[in-house]
């Protein structure tokens, strides 16, 4: 059995320092009487701590607050320059850019058209939509702390390699983050999208307070992302939750019609197969999410084509509810999130009918929940995780390894510790 480790008095400072900063980050501005009430620390270790992070640059003073019985009390706030972060969503069309300060509050974003369509090109663009985003922040991108990249696919942690991503040419290439990183010179993580939706909708959306849930994506394309236990399950590959590949009843598999061609659940309930089935009822629309759009407003309408669109919407329910069903049947989650284009335009009408199907497929009842995240959810949840690991590296750790016997998990791509994703641990 190991002995406990003693509190140093450099291991109680840095907890009371992150205390601190952490509760400043959720309460400030805030005063020295103030802070020492939240995080239970006498009046002289306070202004000690106080102190210190001034000095560090990590907390500065926001005025004072007057009208108060005794002195005028001084306001602390976070340094909202002591770190930047940048999160990216890249898609075949363009790379979005959200940059901002520690605070999370977002000081610049920005749109670049085409990630790159080569292997030589990729860290240029990149780097040009990083310059971007800065220009008008008035940054340089050697001041980022993080850059974290949501990307449709999946980083396979034993070769480095970008799979599962064939609808974005030139981001194949060996070691990508190491890559981007030594290219660009900024630390970087590469996340999968539907991943980060699922991060977002934890920290700020439909799953907050869950530890099993599964968040499927439906748009041009399908995709989940599976949290249990509080934690992301990747797979030895990565491609844990890339279910438009899964094989299911009524759809070809990749046999029939070789890897490259759509198979299995995307074939069945992707956005080629979404307008088909919307078509055959008399129903278009520019894209998947637009025709399921128009059939909800035909359903919420009424008249003549309500109940011709509530059964195209009952069609297409049955089959994303054949794929969801594999899915509860193993996982058997605490609740299923829906998001995605098709999915969110859908609506409520679209949610109850999915539901009404897969439980008539399923012993496992989960309750179906609309996304609540606003926004793009993928730079949410991508930002919300850079936040997290640059909090971590500028507050300090508060474990160390001559203080702790606990070791990090270890990232299998850069032979370093994980700090994907603080909120929910790979």
């Amino acid at each position: 059995m190991s002995q406990p480790t003693p509190g140093t008095p450099s291991l109680l400072r840095a907890i009371n320092d992150r205390a601190a900063l952490m509760v400043l980050l959720e309460r400030g501005p805030l005063t020295r009487p103030e802070l020492g009430a939240l995080t239970g620390l006498s009046k002289p270790t306070a202004s000690q701590l106080l102190a210190r992070l001034q000095e560090a640059g990590l907390v500065v003073l926001d005025g004072i607050r007057e009208g108060l019985p005794g002195r005028t009390a001084e306001l602390y706030r976070i340094n909202p320059g002591a770190a930047h972060v940048a999160a990216l969503d890249v898609t075949p069309g363009r790379i979005d850019v959200v940059l901002a300060d520690i605070t999370g509050t977002v000081v610049a974003e920005h749109r670049l058209a085409t990630p790159g369509r080569t292997a030589g090109d990729v860290v240029e663009r990149v780097r040009a939509s990083l310059a971007g985003a800065c220009a008008d922040a008035g940054l340089d991108i050697a001041g980022l702390t993080r850059v974290v990249i949501g990307i449709g696919g999946a980083i396979d942690p034993s070769t480095g390699r970008l799979g599962y991503a064939a609808h974005i040419p030139g981001w194949h290439i060996p070691d990508l983050v190491g890559t981007l990183r030594d290219g660009i010179g900024v630390p970087v993580d590469i996340e999968n999208d539907v991943n980060l939706v699922a991060q977002a909708e934890q920290v700020r959306g439909a799953a907050q307070g869950h530890q099993d849930y599964v968040l499927l994506w439906a748009d041009e394309g399908l995709g989940s992302a599976l949290v249990l236990g509080g934690r992301l399950h990747r797979g030895a590959t990565g491609g844990a939750g890339e279910v438009g590949y899964m094989p299911v009843l009524g759809a070809p598999t990749a046999r029939d019609v070789g890897k490259r061609a759509d198979h299995g659940f995307q074939a069945l309930s992707g956005g080629p197969a979404v307008l088909r089935t919307l078509r055959a009822h008399g129903l278009r629309g520019a894209t998947p999410a637009a025709a399921v759009g128009n059939a909800v407003t035909a359903v919420e309408g009424g008249g003549a084509q309500a109940e011709k669109a509530r059964e195209a919407l009952r069609e297409l329910a049955g089959r994303l509810a054949v794929g969801l069903a594999a899915i509860t049947a193993v996982v058997d989650p605490e609740i299923v999130v829906l998001s995605g284009g098709v999915l969110l335009s859908g609506g409520e009408v679209l949610r109850e009918l999915i539901e009404q199907e897969l439980h008539a497929l399923t012993i496992p009842r989960p309750p179906l929940r609309l996304s609540t995240v606003e926004g793009n959810p993928v730079l949410a949840g991508a930002l919300d995780l850079a936040l997290g690991i640059a909090r971590d590296e500028t507050f300090g750790a508060v474990h160390r390894p001559e203080t702790t016997s606990r070791r990090e998990p270890h990232d299998r791509t850069r032979g370093e510790p994980d700090r994907r994703n603080p909120s929910i641990p790979s």
